[in-house]
């Protein structure tokens, strides 16, 4: 990730992104970009918890677009 490779990556809609990392539980890592350069983290989990994490995404996401329009 740090060299702007995110690896195994799901579009979930709406700008949002899941990157899905192979290792433990399987971890995953909410996400959404602006332009090419900025990731902005939004939430993560694992699998167990993946259909709240998502929700929760989509809310963190939805405030944070209506605030930088």
């Amino acid at each position: 990730m740090a060299d702007g490779n995110l690896g195994d990556v799901k579009a979930l809609g709406e700008g949002l992104s899941e990157a899905r990392i192979d290792y433990g539980p399987g971890y995953r890592i909410y996400f959404m970009q602006q332009g090419r350069q900025l990731v902005i983290l939004l939430c993560g989990g694992d699998k167990s918890s993946q259909t709240r994490d998502i929700k929760q995404a989509r809310l963190i996401a939805k405030s944070w677009q209506e605030q930088n329009p």
